[in-house]
């Protein structure tokens, strides 16, 4: 048997030779008498770019590439004439004939199939990409199937929409929060224009911060990501926003029974510069106002969120990026309690030609979360507040040396500031000022990956990522017996290192092409994340605390791999995918019984450690093409924690494990001017820990906890419906109104179950089960002009 020395220096061994074989392909493809033809596909409509389209070579059957990100492509070929051919779904299908007998820049204009009052389905994807990319488990969402898809009070929502697909998990009844392979909330890692986003929910998770008017295009990694992202356990959702149109004025928008929004694209100068403004707003609070009641009457409910963004093109080779996301919460009740939360992001981006084969994007990001809450009565008035800060830097390039190889390479440095609460008391309040000790770290990565076609039938995608992360003073930092009691404290000025972690994160995914209808994939990847949620429920909640790792708190990795089948059917109007996974998770973090997580100062010392697993099988039949479109998906899993302290140091169910979760998604273009859709869901209740027994202390029942989630909620299952009815449907207009029902059949779903003493027998206790929405039906407005 081989130590885990030993297996890393092979590990290490192997990459090094994957990046020497790609620097040596690489030098190869120079040697070649080949030119270049490279550029960028964009909608002559609006002027977006169209990101991850197919350009391909008519001459070379399944010779091409996927444009970035950003909408940019390069292709590298011997000498000769070629058509270049870019079909994508929901756009005229375009064939140049090109001369290439030196480098040439062609960009690409994809006109729009619009036709009046009717829907068109527009999605930057190839039809056969989900088998010839060796990236398994990935997902791209299609903004024209959010916005059809009915969810809870009718608003286009991203993060309702991914938890209809495999492997991904609600967090509860209308929640926004998500599981993705038997991981927390807070080890997905969400990402708005390069920003992350730590808390990405409205009014307690009701409504996803992301105006779906603002987005162009979200991809979301279950596992096995590239090697450009880092930071967390189970995903990556990215979402890129719209650039704004450079063509001309467009305004488009919607008025709903508890929220509106508005969204302006322009040009500062036409083809050259854009600007996008949109804007959201609920206003539930105005109807408060209709209460005879005083204390609801000056009570708050509501949110409100801003997306803007500029775009110039500096020339042929720069393009700069402004963009940023504004959004809070305000939720109060009279002038007794109240609690506000909100994100603020910025994104500047260069966008950088060096070569037809060399792109370069430089990014400074800014990233800010905080929460206050405000209490009040005859005794006290105070309020807490908490927040994590970041600067980032993001450094990348990407090379294309020819038609079969795609790389990667950049460096990340991000520096957190974490102000993990305080109190502020009036000089008449019975509470003392508590102001806990900020936390500071320089989390650092740098990384490399590749896409390669090793032969016909085989791809693979590698990647190394080496990250380290510093954490950092002033402060004071403490040690814990096992009891979690203060043993010893150690101080630190500003700028001392307290402790750094040094992590290699290798990637790999593989894919064999069986034939032009089936592949198999199989990856494996390494994660570490170094930033951690303290949260005493499933669901997300504003006040939950984020704390890095430090003496104490070890990085979270995990190690997961996975196998897939992938199969088209009736000329790819089918696709049926399969995939399996196992996940080993170290450092996983839980707490004692009875912790006591809010201001305090030693928090670690109520704080647990051990090791995680998660493993299950995802299926997905969808169906692309025709009247009627959608999808069924199903899945099947466990996920466990192992911790000394805790069920007797015996493996338990974590508090997001669900056996089965299962949805069925329909679109149905019934005629020109109506489009019908309804999804119905259905899974295993949540993981959770009942009392086993009660004993009675001074005259008061205290109950009695053991085994930690070793019961289950009751089955969860809703039908949600909705139709969609077009006034007008132009390429310049569009006027819509849209109906929809959550929870159609009106099920009761349990939200949360209490104990308590039956009133007039207090020796018997009853379980009391509370049900959020029975029935839930909106109108919407939509408009384009």
């Amino acid at each position: 048997m081989i130590n885990d020395f030993q297996l890393s220096k092979v590990i290490k061994s192997k990459f090094v030779l994957l990046l020497l074989a790609s620097a040596f392909f690489g030098v190869t493809s120079v040697i070649a008498q080949t030119f270049t033809i490279s550029g960028v596909v964009t909608d002559v409509k609006s002027g977006e770019t169209v990101l991850y389209a197919p350009v391909l070579v008519g001459e070379l059957p399944g010779k091409g590439i996927i444009t970035n990100e950003y909408g940019f492509y390069s292709l590298s070929l011997p000498m000769g004439k070629y058509t270049i051919v870019c079909n994508v779904l929901g756009y005229e299908r375009s064939d140049s004939l090109i001369n290439l007998d030196r480098n040439l820049k062609y960009n690409i204009k994809l006109n729009a199939i619009v036709k009046e009052l009717k829907e068109a389905v527009i999605t930057a994807k190839k039809e056969e990409e989900q088998l010839r990319s060796a990236q398994a488990g990935v997902e791209r969402i299609d903004m024209k199937d959010i916005a059809k898809v009915p969810v809870l009070f009718g608003e286009k929502d991203i993060l309702k929409t991914i938890q209809l697909l495999p492997g991904v998990k609600s967090a509860g009844e209308g929640n926004s929060g998500f599981f993705v392979r038997g991981g927390a909330v807070d080890q997905n890692l969400i990402l708005l224009d390069e920003a992350p986003v730590y808390n990405a929910s409205h009014l307690l998770g009701f409504f996803s911060t992301f105006n779906s008017d603002a987005i162009k295009d979200a991809i979301l990694y279950k596992g096995g990501m590239p090697a450009q992202y880092g930071g967390r356990l189970s995903s990556v959702l990215d979402i890129k926003m719209n650039d704004g149109n450079n063509q001309q004025r467009d305004i488009s928008g919607g008025i709903g029974l508890i929220s509106s929004r508005l969204n302006i694209e322009a040009p500062i100068k036409k083809a050259k510069s854009s600007f996008l403004l949109s804007a959201r707003r609920t206003y539930a609070d105005v109807f408060l106002k209709l209460s005879n009641k005083e204390n609801i009457k000056n009570s708050r409910l509501y949110f409100y969120d801003v997306n803007a963004k500029i775009n110039y093109s500096l020339g042929t080779k720069d393009r700069l990026f402004l963009s940023g996301y504004f959004g809070r919460d305000n939720l109060g009740l009279s002038n007794v309690f109240g609690i506000d939360w909100g994100n603020v992001t910025g994104t500047a981006r260069w966008n950088h030609l060096f070569s037809d084969k060399v792109f370069s994007n430089t990014s400074l990001i800014y990233s800010n979360y905080s929460y206050k809450i405000f209490i009040s009565n005859d005794q006290n008035e105070f309020d807490i507040t908490s927040k994590i800060r970041d600067y980032n830097l993001k450094q990348e390039f990407q090379f294309f040396p020819n038609v079969k190889h795609h790389i990667r390479f950049g460096f990340n440095v991000i520096y957190h500031t974490i102000v993990p609460g305080q109190i502020n008391s009036s000089v008449t309040s019975g509470i003392n000022n508590i102001k806990l000790q900020d936390r500071y770290a320089l989390d650092n990565a740098l990384y490399y990956s590749g896409d390669y076609q090793l032969a016909e039938k085989w791809n693979v995608i590698y990647g190394l990522r080496l990250t380290s992360y510093s954490v950092l003073g002033k402060g004071d930092y403490y040690s814990f017996d096992k009891e979690g009691n203060v043993t010893d404290t150690t101080s630190y000025k500003s700028g001392d290192i307290v402790e750094t972690y040094f992590n290699p994160e290798p990637r790999l995914s593989v894919s064999y092409n069986m034939n032009i209808t089936t592949s198999f994939k199989a990856g494996y990847a390494r994660n570490v994340q170094n930033l951690h949620l303290l949260s005493n429920s499933t669901s997300t909640s504003p006040t939950d605390l984020w704390i890095s790792s430090s003496k104490n708190v070890k990085p979270e990795t995990s190690d997961q791999i996975s196998f897939g089948y992938f199969r088209n059917f009736k000329e790819n109007a089918y696709e049926l995918s399969a995939e399996t996974y196992y996940k080993t998770m170290n450092n996983q973090i839980d707490y004692r019984n009875g912790a006591d997580v809010q201001v305090n100062q030693q928090v670690e010392g109520e704080l647990l450690y051990g090791d995680g697993r998660a493993y299950g099988l995802e299926m997905q039949l969808k169906k692309k093409k025709g009247r009627l479109s959608g999808w069924i998906s199903y899945t099947l899993a466990k996920t466990e924690r192992k911790i000394d302290g805790i069920n007797n140091g015996e493996w338990y169910n974590a508090r997001q494990d669900r056996t089965h979760d299962f949805s069925i998604t329909g679109i149905y273009d019934l005629t020109k001017r109506w489009v019908l859709s309804a999804s119905w869901v259905y899974y295993t209740g949540n993981a959770v820990t009942f009392p086993t027994g009660k004993y009675t202390v001074d005259g008061e029942v205290h109950f009695l906890y053991t085994e930690r989630n070793s019961y289950r909620m009751p089955a969860y299952h809703r039908l949600d419906l909705s139709a969609t009815v077009y006034r007008v449907k132009t390429a310049q207009k569009e006027s819509s109104w849209n109906f929809s029902l959550y929870n159609a059949y009106g099920r009761q779903n349990a939200y949360s179950i209490d104990f308590r003493e039956v009133e007039n027998d207090p020796t018997r206790t009853e379980a009391v089960q509370t049900a959020l929405f029975r029935w839930v039906p909106s109108v919407t407005y939509n408009f384009k002009f």
